[in-house]
């Protein structure tokens, strides 16, 4: 079955960094796009950075554009996302999502358990 193992995750205080990790399995990895998102309480779930499927094209929110890298290993099959700087405003459950496109909309997605990214003093 599709499972996946998230790590990462913790405390840092502001300005510092985190690599989050995700390891996937149960699928064929390198046919999936692969995103990063983030939820806080009381809010949706909001996408923080995406990759798709060879990883040739990468995509942003916004509010995490210049700080944060996302990247893929289809040989180790995981995703993985390089926090810099971060924020106050980061602090959120992080998830990792998979999507099987086809006709221009995600057919199968998965989603990892979450793991907790908080930042402060």
């Amino acid at each position: 079955q599709v499972q996946f193992v998230e790590s990462g995750g913790g405390l840092v205080q502001p300005g510092g960094s985190l690599r989050l990790s995700c390891a996937a399995s149960g699928f064929t990895f390198r046919h999936y796009s692969m995103a990063w998102y983030r939820q806080t309480p009381g809010k949706e779930r909001e996408l923080v950075a995406g990759i798709i499927l060879g990883g040739t094209r990468t995509t942003y929110d916004d509010s995490v554009k210049g700080r944060f890298i996302i990247s893929r290993d289809d040989t180790k099959n995981t995703v993985s996302l390089q926090m810099n700087s971060l924020r106050s405003e980061d602090t959120a459950t992080y998830y990792c999502n998979a999507a099987y496109w086809g006709n221009w909309r995600p057919i199968y997605v998965f989603w990892g358990q979450g793991t907790q990214v908080t930042v402060s003093l």
